[in-house]
């Protein structure tokens, strides 16, 4: 039976591995799912991170050794996320390489806490590429109004970026504009444009749990028509995903990206996140299912890796009933939910819960490096 992780990879879609922790690469784990043709891919962000570090042991060593150094908690952190995406990078090179650059790439964040300041985001984000130093590697930055800038620029600069916190349609055209504009830069630069890679990463599932907080508020109110609300539950996050799609495909096949491809230019493939079902009432697959289509990247945690392994069933259904996700976000505005405000708030819930994360993570490894710090003095 073929796996079906590898029957998405022919229908189009890259799965790629939504985590990383140093013993699945020193154990390896990592490299085996990579042989075994599980994933073609791997995003980190600052909760992962922070997951890794503060949950287990593993770090430890590491963590007292670059303290008693004098390092901060803050070099200390920098030091062992570019060595694992570094790793990482190394493990998923050959299938950078067997596809030519289409796949096999590895993510780093920049820091959440930069999200609103252009200029420093993208100096971290030349940081990282400097510093990783690895072709396959994508630089994370968020579709905030002042990352759309930086997007733009690192594009020019000729790194590969991986635009997350993505949510509305409306920003999801600006940053499909921002990185067009950063290619023209280095068209007319006379740079080559054939090696960059870049997705925008679509967040899904958190969609459908802020939507049906709404929708069941109105429920316990009873002032609407009930079967209509209950009609409407878990519907917004893969009707907005569907239409995002429907936008990509327009904007690639345009007269607008036609000179661009010509000089050599890849799609900025979209990247579905958050896919796992957050609501226990939705199957497992819920959000995976319904989002295979050509030229995306599905970024799943393990939990949801193992299930599509073994009960995935791929087929090609983003495009089924467009007519119908339009229906959906209209039945949204009639009952009186304003998604582009609650899509807005998911932005900064997002932003602000990565910044959460990686404060936090600082905080447990200047608590691991006190007494690292005080035997060294």
């Amino acid at each position: 039976m073929t796996n079906p992780l590898v029957a998405l990879q022919e229908l189009g879609q890259s799965p790629w591995h939504d985590n990383i922790r140093r013993d699945l690469i020193t154990s390896g784990a990592l490299a085996k799912m990579i042989a075994d043709g599980d994933i073609t891919g791997l995003t980190s962000n600052p909760t992962i991170f922070e997951q890794a570090i503060a949950n287990t042991d593993i770090y430890d060593d590491a963590i007292r050794a670059l303290a008693a150094h004098g390092e901060t908690s803050a070099r200390i952190f920098d030091a062992l996320a570019i060595e694992d995406i570094r790793h990482a990078a190394d493990l998923f090179r050959p299938v950078f390489d067997r596809t030519s650059g289409d796949d096999g790439y590895v993510s780093i964040e920049v820091l959440p806490t930069l999200a609103h300041d252009a200029d420093a985001t993208i100096a971290e984000a030349r940081r990282l590429w400097a510093v990783v130093d690895r072709p396959n590697l994508m630089v994370k930055i968020p579709a905030t109004l002042a990352g759309l800038k930086a997007i733009e620029l690192a594009i020019a600069d000729g790194m590969n970026v991986n635009v997350t916190l993505i949510f509305s349609l409306l920003r999801y055209h600006a940053v499909v504009q921002a990185y067009l504009a950063g290619l023209r830069q280095r068209v007319r630069a006379k740079a080559p444009v054939h090696t960059i890679f870049s997705v925008a990463s679509f967040f899904v599932s958190r969609v459908d749990s802020a939507v049906d907080r709404l929708l069941d508020a109105q429920i316990a109110a009873g002032t609407a028509d009930t079967a209509a609300l209950r009609a409407l539950k878990g519907k917004a996050a893969i009707a907005n995903a569907q239409l995002a799609y429907e936008a990509f495909e327009g904007m690639f096949r345009s007269a607008d990206f036609s000179s661009l491809r010509d000089a050599g230019a890849r799609v900025q493939r979209p990247l579905w996140a958050s896919t796992s079902s957050k609501n226990p009432a939705y199957p497992d697959l819920y959000y995976v299912e319904a989002l295979v289509g050509r030229e995306t990247v599905d970024t799943m945690p393990p939990a949801t890796i193992a299930a599509y392994r073994d009960h995935g069933a791929p087929r090609q259904r983003i495009g089924e009933n467009l007519d119908g996700a339009r229906a959906t976000l209209a039945g949204l505005k009639a009952v009186g939910i304003d998604l582009d405000a609650v899509l807005a708030q998911l932005e900064a819930e997002g932003v602000a819960s990565f910044s959460k994360s990686y404060e936090s993570l600082l905080a447990v490894i200047e608590d691991r490096a006190r007494d690292a710090r005080g035997a060294s003095q």
